[in-house]
C-alpha cells in the first residue's frame, strides 16, 4: 500500500508546472474611453499551477494581484471630474491548451479559459487630500434610490485569453500571455448609472457622498451637480480588466526515464520502498 501510495503521488507531481509572472495591468469602463491601453496603467504579478493532462492540455490554477485606476482630468469627460484607484486580488480555475506540441516545437501559441473570484475596493483622493472608500458612500443612490443596491466587493470574473510558450528545455518554458476579464458588474470603478438626486443623496448617505458623486465644481467653480437622472455611466457596457505578461514555468520533474515521439519523458524514481 505504501508502494502504491509514493508511486502515485510521484507521478501526479511529474505532470505539476509552477508559474511566476509580471506584467502590466488596466482597465476599460466608464472613467477609461480606450479599450486596451498601455496609459494609466499599473504593475501586476503572479504565479500558480499548471497540472499537464496531455501534452497539450492543462488544468490552471492561478493567483493574481494587479491595480487599475483613471482620472477625468485624463479622459474625455473633464465635466464630471471623477477618479477612482482599486487593487484587486484575482483567484482562478480553469483550463489551458497549447494549439501545438510543446515537446515538438520550440514555440507555440496557447489559449485559455478560467472561471476567478476577485476582490476589488475603489477608492479616490478627496480635496483635502484624504483617501476615501468609495463603495460605503452609494455615490449613485445605492441603497435608496430607485432600487439600487451597493456593489459586492468580491465577485465573479471570466478571465479568457491566449500566448504564447517557448520551451528552453523539457522542464523550462518561457510564457508571454494577455487575459482579459470579463466582470459581471460595471462598479469596478464605482460609476455605472445616473446621478441621484442631490437632496435625497445628502439625506441619505450624506455630504460626502454628494461630493464625491459629482466632482466638477473642484476644477470648474461655477459647475453645479446635475440634475437627477442626468448620465453619469453607461450601465449597458460591463467594465473588464486585463493583465499582459510575461513569466516562466518549470515542471516539477524526477528523473528521466524513457523517450517516444521524439520527447523526453520523465518517470518516477527507481528508489521508492
Amino acid at each position: 500500500m505504501f508502494f502504491l501510495v509514493q508511486l502515485s503521488c510521484c507521478c501526479f507531481a511529474q505532470n505539476i508546472h509552477v508559474a511566476a509572472f509580471a506584467g502590466l495591468s488596466n482597465y476599460q469602463g466608464d472613467l477609461q474611453s480606450k479599450k486596451f491601453t498601455f496609459d494609466q496603467s499599473h504593475v501586476a504579478l503572479g504565479g500558480g499551477l499548471l497540472y499537464e493532462m496531455t501534452d497539450n492540455l492543462f488544468a490552471r490554477l492561478a493567483f493574481t494581484y494587479c491595480q487599475v485606476s483613471a482620472d477625468d482630468k485624463k479622459g474625455k469627460n473633464t465635466d464630471r471630474n471623477l477618479s477612482f484607484n482599486s487593487h484587486i486580488y484575482e483567484l482562478q480555475l480553469g483550463a489551458e491548451y497549447d494549439l501545438l506540441n510543446n515537446y515538438e516545437r520550440a514555440l507555440v501559441p496557447y489559449a485559455f479559459f478560467s472561471i476567478a473570484v476577485f476582490n476589488f475596493n475603489p477608492t479616490a483622493v478627496n480635496k483635502t487630500g484624504k483617501t476615501v472608500a468609495l463603495q460605503p458612500l452609494g455615490t449613485e443612490g445605492q441603497g435608496f434610490y430607485l432600487g439600487r443596491k451597493k456593489y459586492a466587493l468580491t465577485q465573479l470574473a471570466i478571465p479568457f485569453g491566449g500566448g504564447l510558450k517557448l520551451a528552453i528545455n523539457e522542464n523550462v518554458r518561457i510564457r508571454g500571455e494577455i487575459g482579459l476579464r470579463y466582470l459581471l458588474t460595471d462598479y469596478l470603478d464605482d460609476v455605472s448609472n445616473t446621478f441621484a438626486d442631490k437632496a435625497n443623496l445628502l439625506t441619505n448617505n450624506g455630504q460626502l457622498a454628494v461630493d464625491m458623486a459629482f466632482r466638477g465644481s473642484e476644477i470648474k467653480p461655477t459647475a453645479t451637480y446635475p440634475v437627477a437622472t442626468s448620465k453619469r455611466g453607461n450601465p449597458a457596457i460591463k467594465d473588464f480588466y486585463y493583465v499582459a505578461s510575461m513569466g516562466i514555468s518549470i515542471r516539477i520533474t524526477q528523473k528521466e526515464s524513457s523517450t517516444y515521439h521524439g520527447k523526453t519523458k520523465y518517470g518516477c524514481p527507481n528508489n521508492i520502498y
